[in-house]
């Protein structure tokens, strides 16, 4: 990919444009002069966050809630975990950008929305050996009290660049692939456990897509051990995402209950990583 972060417009590389007002997700992926993000296809929840992050290639869901608002058990009357947690619309504290501009290193100090506190430590890296992005995050806990954490991925992807060809290709399908209009009506979505590979990892693939280029993402599955995928294509919405998941799709309380809310004490971490190449 030849890929570099936040290179001029003129260049020739692939480029990534990171957002520093929201955690340092990605605000746009040119390949070949293209961007692969939604930009302003989206739908809209009503929380500008959202919109804002929705528009990009990547932005994290979490660290404390990674879907739709629901209350806070031990919370105020009313209140509620936010529309995909409360790290969506955190500018950065600290960035350190290479030389190349192939390594950006950053922090996120979150309020979390039941009074806690969080450090996000963020690693983008072009991996010259595999020509992939790679993502490692380490989130450690620093309030007073523990908190489970939930983290999921939402990669977006313009629906103009898929086709009635295009598959969904990952060992985690009982068949390999799938179309990528899944499920019914204009909008649908899915969460399946991740296929788990030697190395550790899940992979999913979206081909082809627009000039016949394939976008394979992995990640890894002891922390993110989820496939989960979402399409809209409802009025002016048209994007399909890519959604490595913490947790299965399920309420808090059933979660909750299943014992699947691990809890993170005071001054320990928990780390992710996320990988993607476009071939």
């Amino acid at each position: 990919m030849r890929t570099r972060f936040d290179a001029p417009d003129d260049a020739q590389e692939n480029h990534i444009l990171f957002d520093r007002l929201s955690a340092l997700d990605i605000a746009a992926f040119v390949v070949d002069g293209g961007d692969l993000s939604p930009g302003a296809a989206i739908p809209s929840d009503g929380d500008p966050r959202i919109d804002r992050a929705l528009a990009g290639f990547l932005f994290t869901c979490g660290p404390e809630h990674i879907r739709h608002p629901e209350p806070i058990a031990a919370g105020e009357e009313g209140a509620r975990y936010p529309l995909h947690g409360s790290l969506a619309g955190t500018p950065v504290k600290h960035t350190h950008m290479s030389a190349d501009a192939t390594l950006c290193i950053a922090t996120v100090e979150v309020n979390l929305a039941d009074g806690g506190h969080a450090l996000l430590e963020r690693r983008w890296h072009v991996d010259a050996d595999r020509d992939e992005v790679m993502l490692e995050d380490r989130l450690t806990n620093t309030g007073a009290d523990a908190f489970p954490p939930m983290m999921m991925y939402h990669l977006n992807i313009a629906g103009r660049l898929v086709s009635d060809d295009t598959r969904i290709i990952s060992p985690s399908f009982a068949a390999g692939e799938r179309g990528w209009r899944f499920g019914e009506g204009e909008s649908a979505h899915f969460c399946i456990p991740g296929e788990v590979g030697a190395d550790g990892w899940s992979d999913v693939a979206l081909s082809p897509l627009t000039g016949g280029k394939r976008l394979t993402v992995r990640f890894r599955a002891d922390t993110l051990p989820y496939l989960q995928m979402w399409r809209c294509q409802r009025g002016n919405a048209d994007v399909i995402s890519i959604e490595p998941a913490s947790h299965r799709l399920a309420k808090r309380p059933e979660l909750g209950a299943a014992g699947e809310l691990q809890l993170l004490e005071p001054g320990q971490t928990q780390t992710y990583a996320i990988a993607f190449a476009v071939s």
